[in-house]
């Protein structure tokens, strides 16, 4: 091991950099199109019509997520009050 580069606390660094950094971003954005589905690609007055709804399944895989979302959030905020 090096004596200037604890690799140990780098790879640990970097993942939870990578997780908290573009994981929550990215699970935020899976739930935002979870409520939002695409629908037929059409013109524009046909398209406003017909657009279709999350359903019941896209709905609460949707608030799971935001949920998983929240408590991240939450968890990172307790970590910085107690000082960990």
């Amino acid at each position: 091991m090096n004596s200037w580069v604890n690799l140990d606390a780098v790879w640990k660094i970097v993942v939870v950099g990578l997780v908290t950094g573009a994981g929550l971003p990215a699970l935020f954005a899976l739930g935002l199109r979870l409520l939002n589905p695409s629908g037929p690609s059409g013109p524009a007055d046909e398209a406003a019509a017909v657009r279709p709804t999350a359903g019941p399944v896209g709905s609460t895989l949707a608030g799971l997520i935001f949920a998983l979302v929240l408590a991240a959030i939450g968890w990172g905020i307790y970590v910085i009050v107690n000082h960990r």
